[in-house]
Order: C-alpha cells, then structure tokens, then sequence
C-alpha cells in the first residue's frame, strides 16, 4: 500500500509539518486505503446504536461551520481568520503531535503493530508509549498517561495519573516510563523529527511488525 502512494502523497503524510494538518481530512476520509466518514452515520465505523448520535454530532457540526461562513460576512475573513482559524491551525497540530507521540516510540521504544493470533486487546493496548509534557499535562487533561487511557478508557481524565501509578507494578517491563520534562517539553520536538525521519511503513507480511524506513523520503 505505501510503495503504490504516488509522490505527492508521500510526501504530504510523511514529511513534517504536513501530516499535523491532517485530522480534519481523517475525519472526513479517514487514512488512504480505508473508507468511511465521521459525519456519515450510515459508516461502517459506527454501529446501529450509533447512528443517531452520529446525525446529532453531523447536524452540529454543520450549525457551527453555517455560523463560520455567516461571521465570515458581518466580521470579515481575515478578522475571522484570526480569531478562529489560527487558533484551530493550532489546535488541530498539537492534537496530532500528541496523538503521534503516543504511538511512535524513540529507537530504544520500538512499539510493535501486531496482526492476527499475536494481536489482543492487552497487547494493543500496550503498544502505546507514556509522555510528559511539563506544565501543559494539566491543560490536556493528563492525556500523556496514555497507557492506561488505553487498556481502560472508560476511566475519566482527572484518575488517570492514580490509576496509571497503580498499574505500573502490574504491568512491570511492559510499562515504558516516559522520559521527565521540564516545565516546557522542547525535547517531543527531537522525537517527533526523528520519528518522521524514520517511520515511514510496516510490512504487509508478518504479524509482529515495526515501522521501517524509506531511503528516498
């Protein structure tokens, strides 16, 4: 799948910052090779249960990008523009650098995609890594304790930081202990660089399987 990408595309999902753009698209298209859409409730991403919560959450949406495009002519674009399309350019990046962090490990945190019998839920739970991002943590809800968000995501936001200190000795070597940042975590921005340097794609044979890199990116 990723050999038959064409340039451009590689070069938009692989190639910093392009790919922190890229939530809305997903939302709309998901990832190339997967169809589907989060505003379409007849998708195969939701169940029958589902779909009238979907077309609430569609319906929503559609008030709110009405009421942009109305703004749009009582304030003007580029007024809008800064008071609310930067802010989401913003948001919409770091969503997605803390997304990635969490599930592209450093060299010595190779994390692991598992596929048939070697794949289960405990397993792909764990194929997660732990971040910490100094005074931010609070703002965001102490999502950097991933792991355990995870294996139990039904656990509210403000348990995460207890439940995680008590899965550690459960988990033992199978927890990753994030590394300490200071009060702003400038080192995610090396880690994030090296990763998009060398995670490019897992091999379509084999069921325990790690990125790999393409020379020509």
């Amino acid at each position: 799948m990723y050999n038959s990408l064409d340039t451009m595309t590689k070069k938009l999902r692989f190639t910093f910052p392009f790919p922190l753009l890229a939530y809305p698209i997903y939302l709309w298209r998901r990832s190339p090779g997967k169809a589907g859409s989060h505003f379409n409730s007849e998708s195969d991403l939701f169940t029958p249960n589902e779909k009238h919560d979907v077309m609430i959450s569609t319906l929503c949406w559609s008030a709110m990008a009405a009421l942009l495009v109305s703004l749009c002519f009582v304030m003007g674009p580029v007024h809008l523009l800064k008071l609310y399309g930067i802010p989401y350019v913003i948001f919409v990046m770091w969503l997605d650098m803390v997304t990635y962090l969490h599930h592209h490990g450093p060299d010595d945190h190779k994390l692991p995609w598992y596929r048939g019998e070697e794949w289960s839920y405990l397993r792909g739970g764990l194929t997660t890594i732990d971040r910490d991002y100094g005074w931010i943590n609070n703002i965001h809800h102490d999502i950097g304790t991933h792991v355990i968000h995870h294996l139990f995501p039904q656990i509210p936001h403000y348990y995460l930081i207890e439940a995680t200190e008590a899965a550690k000795p459960v988990l033992g070597k199978y927890y990753r202990e994030p590394k300490k940042s200071g009060p702003i975590p400038l080192y995610l921005i090396n880690v994030l660089l090296n990763s998009f340097k060398k995670d490019h794609y897992v091999s379509d044979t084999g069921d325990v399987v790690y990125y790999q890199t393409d020379p020509k990116l």
